[in-house]
């Protein structure tokens, strides 16, 4: 069965450019926030990464984080789909869906914001699996569940109060327990999935979505409407934004849910999971309870 194409990568690369050609300072507040945040959560890790990727980073700033870890040693950039000319050249530009890496090739694979965007995620863990030497990890930050919930929330509303239908307008972001589940899947050992959760809050909404566009976060989805949304529709999710996600100062809410992703390639030295019946000790009296059987 072909993979359903949920995202048109094409317009994704069309997007990027615009905003990487256009961006004002500090539009790329979310990914030097990740950056920093990869960076704390590899230094904390008591082992050491010979050969490391930076898979889709279109600045440096999750490749300045990774060569300022110590136990880290060489970062090669591998660019997504298109190059950002106010910094020095990646290693490459690759398809981050189909990164061209050998099998066992490297010690380290480490993205941030980029992988949400493939129409077929599954197959590329199972392929950044086995580019990892055993014992290699792959470290990875995206957008989660509740990324944007207030936008989408007054969009769909504001369409249907105006228009009488609805058209997708953002993404679909994964659920923290179905990534862990994708990991697992790929064959990656001692999966891990957690969640933060950044308030940033704007004047308005217009001012959020001049941000989106900045990051070149747009939506891309395939089924997408191909019609501009209507002025009309635009001011009536403005107005319920401003109605039920503002503070008492008059600013709006926008929740970014970042869901930080971490799996292994299985090693004999890794924590392995006891066979079953093996226990020594009933749960039960671990938890000083009684155990009731049952029909």
């Amino acid at each position: 069965m072909a993979q359903p194409e949920i995202f048109d990568r094409q317009l994704l690369k069309t997007r990027w450019k615009r905003a990487l050609n256009s961006a004002p300072d500090g539009a790329d507040f979310l990914l030097k926030n990740v950056a920093e945040d990869l960076g704390d959560r590899l230094v904390s890790i008591k082992r050491e990464f010979t050969t490391a990727i930076e898979l889709g980073g279109h600045s440096t700033h999750l490749e300045d984080a990774l060569e300022q870890t110590p136990n880290v040693g060489d970062v090669f950039r591998f660019d997504v789909l298109c190059t950002d000319k106010r910094f020095p050249a990646p290693a490459c530009v690759v398809d981050d869906a189909c990164p061209p890496l050998a099998e066992e090739s490297v010690d380290l694979i480490v993205s941030a914001l980029h992988l949400h965007l493939i129409n077929d995620l599954p197959g590329t863990l199972i392929q950044l699996n086995r580019a990892l030497r055993p014992d290699g990890l792959f470290l990875a930050t995206l957008p989660g569940m509740d990324t944007l919930w207030e936008l989408r929330d007054v969009m769909m509303q504001a369409e249907i109060e105006v228009t009488g239908g609805v058209s997708p307008r953002i993404s679909p972001f994964g659920d923290t327990r179905d990534l862990g589940s994708l990991l697992q899947r790929a064959g990656f050992a001692l999966p891990v999935t957690d969640v933060d959760r950044l308030i940033v809050r704007y004047d308005t909404m217009f001012d959020l979505l001049r941000d989106l566009r900045a990051m070149g976060a747009t939506s891309v989805l395939t089924e997408r409407s191909k019609k501009p949304l209507r002025k009309d529709v635009l001011m009536k999710a403005a107005a319920l934004y401003a109605e039920k996600y503002a503070d008492p100062d008059g600013r709006i809410r926008a929740t970014f849910s970042m869901v930080t992703m971490s799996g292994w390639r299985p090693h004999e030295s890794q924590q392995q999971p006891l066979k079953p019946g093996s226990a020594k000790v009933r749960l039960a009296d671990a938890l000083g309870t009684v155990e009731t059987p049952t029909e």
